[in-house]
């Protein structure tokens, strides 16, 4: 049997980087060891790390500008579509049939506007 007592641990010190006493400015090595140098770039099942050099630039902006026109035009059909609706469903409670015809044709044609749009160029589907 040992007649010694146990030694008692100092406490760590904090850890804050930029420290003026060097013994907690440690690399990162020692600090996390089970970081190996291969893990990451090194590990073999890692096949793609992400997109390539210019990922999230515009690549076609010819394509691009014609698309916003297209879209541009597209909202701008479909609000006046919304505002026709309310004009023609107004004009029809109030007992004006002729008035909601006419705006219903507005409707339609400016559907056919949108298909049109969508029509005119099917590569960017």
């Amino acid at each position: 049997m040992s007649t010694e007592e146990p030694r008692a641990v100092p406490p760590r010190p904090q850890y804050t980087p930029g420290s003026a006493q060097p013994r907690l400015n440690r690399p990162v090595q020692e600090r996390y060891p089970q970081i190996r140098p291969t893990s990451g770039y090194g590990d073999p099942r890692i096949q793609h790390t992400g997109p390539g050099p210019g990922a999230g630039t515009d690549q076609e902006p010819e394509r691009s500008s014609r698309l916003t026109a297209r879209l541009v035009l597209a909202m701008t059909v479909v609000i006046g579509q919304l505002w026709g609706l309310s004009v023609v469903v107004n004009e029809w409670m109030m007992g004006a049939t002729g008035t909601a015809w006419w705006g219903a044709g507005f409707l339609c044609l400016s559907f056919l506007v949108v298909l049109g749009l969508w029509l005119l160029d099917p590569k960017d589907r």
